[in-house]
Formats: C-alpha cells, sequence, structure tokens
C-alpha cells in the first residue's frame, strides 16, 4: 500500500514519533488478536459441545478454515476500499475462528507444553522483531527467499498428507521455524519502512496498521505451530 502524508504532518509530528505510533498500533492490534484466538481456544477446548461439534463435522471444520483463507483473502484485496471499522471487525472475526480451529491442539498436545511452546514463540518473535527494526541490513532477499521457501514447505506438507514420511515430516517443521524467523524480522524491517512514508490520514494508517499486524500475527501463530511440533509434548 502505497501512503504519503502531507508535509504538516510530518513537522508536527517527526518522521520517526509517526512511526513509532505507526509500529505501536500494529503490535497493539497484534497482541489483541493473539489474546482473542487464545482465549477463544481455551474457551472451546474446555467446552465439551463446542469441542464435540468441530472435531465431529468435517463439514464444519473445513468450513471454518475455508472461512479464515476467505476474510484474509477479503482483507488483503478489499482494504482500500473498506471503512476502518469494517477491517477491524473482519480481523478481529479472524482471530476468532483461529481460536475455533486451534482449539484441537489441546486435544493432541499438554496444556504445559503448550504454554512452554508459547513462551518460545514469544520469546523468539520479540527477538526476531527487534533485530528487523533495529538492523541497517536490507532484509528484502532474506524476505524473498523465505517466501518461496514458504510455497515450497506447503507442497511439501500436502504431499506429506498421502506419504505419511516421518523424515520429512522433521524436515517441514525445521524448516518451518527457520522460514517463519525469517519472515518475522523481514516484515517488522518492511513495517518499519512503511512507517516512515507516513499517511493521508488516520483511517488509512489505522487500516494500515490492521494489515501490519495480521501479517506479524500469521507469522506467530505459524511459528508457535512449526516449533510445537517439535518440542510439544503429545497426550
Amino acid at each position: 500500500m502505497e501512503n504519503q502524508v502531507s508535509t504538516g504532518s510530518k513537522e508536527q509530528l517527526g518522521i520517526k514519533s509517526y512511526q513509532a505510533v505507526f509500529i505501536t498500533k500494529v503490535y497493539n492490534w497484534m497482541a489483541l488478536a493473539l489474546l482473542i484466538t487464545g482465549l477463544v481456544a481455551y474457551f472451546t477446548a474446555t467446552t465439551p459441545s463446542l469441542m464435540n461439534a468441530i472435531i465431529g463435522s468435517k463439514i464444519l471444520f473445513f468450513g471454518l478454515i475455508i472461512g479464515e483463507l476467505g476474510l484474509v483473502i477479503y482483507l488483503t484485496r478489499s482494504i482500500n476500499k473498506l471503512s476502518r471499522n469494517a477491517a477491524i471487525g473482519a480481523f478481529l472475526i479472524y482471530s476468532m475462528l483461529n481460536g475455533l480451529t486451534m482449539s484441537v491442539i489441546f486435544l493432541a498436545y499438554t496444556s504445559n507444553s503448550i504454554a512452554t511452546t508459547f513462551y518460545i514463540t514469544a520469546g523468539t518473535f520479540a527477538a526476531m522483531s527487534f533485530y528487523g527494526y533495529t538492523t541497517k541490513r536490507d532484509l528484502t532477499s532474506i524476505g524473498n527467499m523465505a517466501f518461496m521457501a514458504l510455497i515450497g514447505i506447503i507442497i511439501a506438507s500436502v504431499v506429506n498428507m498421502f506419504l505419511q514420511n516421518e523424515m520429512m515430516y522433521w524436515i517441514i517443521s525445521y524448516l518451518g521455524v527457520a522460514i517463519f524467523v525469517g519472515l518475522i524480522a523481514y516484515d517488522t524491517q518492511k513495517l518499519k519502512e512503511i512507517g516512515s512514508r507516513g499517511f493521508v490520514n488516520e483511517d488509512n494508517m489505522e487500516k494500515t496498521s490492521i494489515m501490519g499486524a495480521l501479517s506479524l500475527y500469521l507469522d506467530f501463530v505459524n511459528l508457535f505451530l512449526f516449533l510445537l511440533r517439535i518440542f510439544g509434548d503429545r497426550k
């Protein structure tokens, strides 16, 4: 999204402070979405009727996944046309849907290992996001390689659904961690650059911060899921 800010706005806030406001909004929205996802996942996992409905109906489970993908595509393609409230609503609904589908991890892994993996993910995310924000190195090439590798492991994961090869499972898991570690740093640097350009108005900043939060949210959740495959204790 190409954004420009008026000279007056830049003079009022300064590029760095304006950037800081934007980045703060991004992390606040991301944190809220993660909180909603976690609460919904836990509530669903501890509510037998909801849990049975999700795991007992393939149509419902895959319908939720399709709904999530649809919302991400909708936000990405229509963000410029949406009102600020519509963008916020779609993002928060997505985090709720993701909580419903992620509730199944409580059936596969112990609560202690889920909590431990979350802390590992949070620490890794914080470190890589800090690196992406402070480094002077251009991370574009890393971002491009990570994105291409992501496409590769998606294809490999689909293939391994049929092969059920354990070695491939572990290779995909470790590659997934490496890919999202790189994407966290790259996406943070990209958001820092976007923030330095400024914005036309407050609505434009808010909607851009929602899209930035979505990117980092996806990085966090996917890193968590890959780390859980490695460190999680199965029931």
